[in-house]
């Protein structure tokens, strides 16, 4: 019922700049929460950051002043700007929207994207 496909990812140099893009599709009501995670080579899953509805932002102190989460509401949208781009920033990003009203007014939980590889090397 509720798909999320993720575009943008890539190979950059470091100090460049990538934007990734997340589209929720269904029948969807509202999604609050729309946050992005990320699994580096050899690591575990984490935070990279989050955006509610009203817009309030969270970030992974690794990437503060670097990256700007933002978003669509009216296209169901997440966007994740990289800028500064490190080599530890290489891993596979993943969309996130934990909770997601239906326009039947059922709510489910838990749906990701499929994972967008962001490889940052000279």
């Amino acid at each position: 019922q509720v798909q999320l496909v993720e575009s943008g990812g890539g190979l950059v140099q470091p100090g460049g700049s990538l934007r990734l893009s997340c589209a929720a599709s269904g029948t969807i009501f509202s999604i609050n929460n729309m946050g992005w995670y990320r699994q580096g080579p050899g690591k575990q899953r984490e935070l990279v950051a989050t955006i509610t509805s009203s817009g309030r932002t969270n970030y992974a102190d690794s990437v503060k002043g670097r990256f700007t989460i933002s978003r669509d509401n009216a296209k169901n949208t997440v966007f994740l700007q990289m800028n500064i781009l490190k080599p530890e920033d290489t891993a596979v990003y993943y969309c996130n929207a934990p909770t997601v009203v239906l326009t039947t007014g059922q709510v489910k939980r838990g749906y990701w994207g499929q994972g967008t590889q962001v490889t940052v090397s000279s």
